[in-house]
């Protein structure tokens, strides 16, 4: 086993010797800050150790104690999601989701419900486009037992052929519900069109043929080649013991197998490309709807990509605008909105993957104002490149900081981030270093990051409702510089 520990005074060496040797050269981006003070708080830099442990499987255990803590989060972070779904099997880690809760050979579903409900615990799951995540809230003496839950719903589902007939009917229902809601619909599109041809274009919940025409073996397939060992991390955060940890892991998931074999690889089960932005514009016409909703999005960064934290800023810059809270613009854009009342809402969104992203704004207004809001969201966001300054991105550090610091409190939302930086970074950025990277950003990194983005640069566009005034593609395109 290969084990790594998170300290605070390795990070401090780390980043001492980073500013020592900081090479320009080695940088895209300006690295004129990288001498900024770094006597950060001492709630940064006495935070909690994150401890790593890898088995020859490639299996990754990773927690955080916290002290005097009574209760823990320990869950399965899985390297599997939508994007690495084929055109046959679109919807299988959702619906493996749902029958992750029906029943195992050693708890039928009501003996897991239960269980869970005399534990005192709380047992939840979610799929993503790029991961599959099972976890459990429950007090510090019942850890085995919640690992014992998680190796049993995820690696010995009973997956009784009655029951997933059942659950298409439920699995049915949920994307009526979600074809309901402008927001994910336009989502949903927007990714079909920006990575057409790609995993990252299908949808979580799959497409409706293949919710009817799935089989108990298609879903065991997807197990057998998703669920290997080098695909999962074991999290824990709050009442937790790293070792004991270890030897659950060990105990429960040590028999995953690591690699798939040549017919695996090669099968109908298993999509392995890269995520393509193609860009493109989709539009779902409503005569008799009054409220348009669109997305323009154009490509992003990855999450280990330079521009990453540059377009966490310039997010934090754009900000939203929601006319049902009041008219406090955050920015040059969201003032032209409110000031004109062209929109109900507009946000920005910034989503990472491992190998692209998507940058956008998605915007809620009355038909008869989209084509004046269309234009002013193409202004404005081609003067960013030249608009941006020192007091939008130093306000936009500290509004960035304090999302990171809230977006961890209490120890499931740690042991979130320890699962999804394992799988996305492999290893745990500390929030020390975090503040870091983010207090090293200049003007000149933003604007390197916008004119990246969507500076005279192809987008991709979803609209639905009464969209009859959307100026064209082209306009559009044209329009970006």
């Amino acid at each position: 086993m290969i084990r790594r520990t998170t300290s605070t005074a390795a990070l401090r060496r780390v980043l001492r010797l980073s500013r020592e040797n900081n090479n320009p050269k080695q940088r895209h981006l300006s690295t004129a800050a990288a001498a900024a003070d770094t006597n950060f708080p001492s709630y940064l830099l006495e935070s909690p150790t994150t401890e790593i442990t890898q088995f020859p499987s490639g299996l990754r255990v990773a927690s955080e104690t916290m002290l005097g803590a009574n209760t823990a989060t320990v869950g399965v972070w899985i390297d599997a999601g939508s994007r690495y779904e084929t055109i046959h099997n679109n919807g299988a880690a959702h619906f493996l989701e749902h029958m992750a809760f029906k029943g195992t050979p050693k708890r039928t579903q009501y003996n897991l419900e239960v269980e869970i409900e005399n534990m005192g615990g709380h047992l939840n799951a979610y799929t993503s486009r790029e991961q599959t995540v099972y976890f459990a809230k429950v007090f510090k003496n019942q850890v085995p037992r919640a690992m014992d839950i998680l190796a049993d719903i995820l690696l010995r589902s009973r997956l009784d052929p009655a029951a997933v007939e059942r659950e298409r009917d439920v699995i049915l229902r949920e994307m009526k519900e979600v074809n309901k809601q402008n927001e994910e619909l336009v989502l949903d599109h927007l990714h079909a069109t920006a990575f057409d041809g790609s995993g990252l274009g299908r949808t979580i919940l799959g497409l409706e043929q293949n919710i009817r025409t799935l089989t108990r073996d298609d879903l065991r397939e997807y197990i057998d080649t998703h669920y290997l060992a080098k695909n999962m991390v074991i999290a824990g955060a709050g009442a937790v013991d790293h070792s004991h940890l270890c030897e659950l892991a060990d105990y429960y998931f040590g028999n995953l197998k690591s690699e798939l074999n040549e017919e695996q690889k090669n099968s109908d089960a298993v999509c392995l490309d890269t995520g393509k932005f193609v860009g493109g514009d989709v539009r779902i016409h409503f005569n008799s709807d009054p409220i348009a909703s669109f997305a323009l999005a154009y490509e992003g960064a990855s999450w280990t990509s330079e521009y990453a934290y540059p377009l966490m800023i310039l997010q934090t810059i754009i900000g939203s605008f929601d006319r049902a809270v009041g008219k406090n613009p955050t920015s040059q854009l969201c003032y032209d909105v409110a000031a004109n009342e062209l929109a109900n809402s507009i946000s920005t969104f910034n989503t990472c993957y491992k190998d692209t992203g998507l940058f956008g704004l998605y915007a809620v207004a009355e038909r008869e104002k989209v084509s004046a809001l269309a234009e002013c969201i193409t202004k404005n966001i081609a003067q960013l490149v030249y608009h941006i300054n020192e007091e939008d991105v130093e306000r936009a550090k500290i509004a960035l900081k304090a999302t990171m610091l809230m977006g961890l409190d209490g120890n499931t939302n740690v042991c979130e981030d320890i699962g999804r930086q394992l799988l996305t970074y492999g290893r745990r950025i500390t929030p020390v270093e975090i503040f870091q990277r983010i207090e090293e950003m200049t003007v000149d990194d933003v604007k390197a990051a916008a004119n990246k983005v969507f500076y005279d640069k192809d987008h991709a566009m979803a609209a639905v409702g009464g969209i009859e005034g959307m100026p064209s593609y082209e306009w559009l395109r044209n329009n970006s510089f």
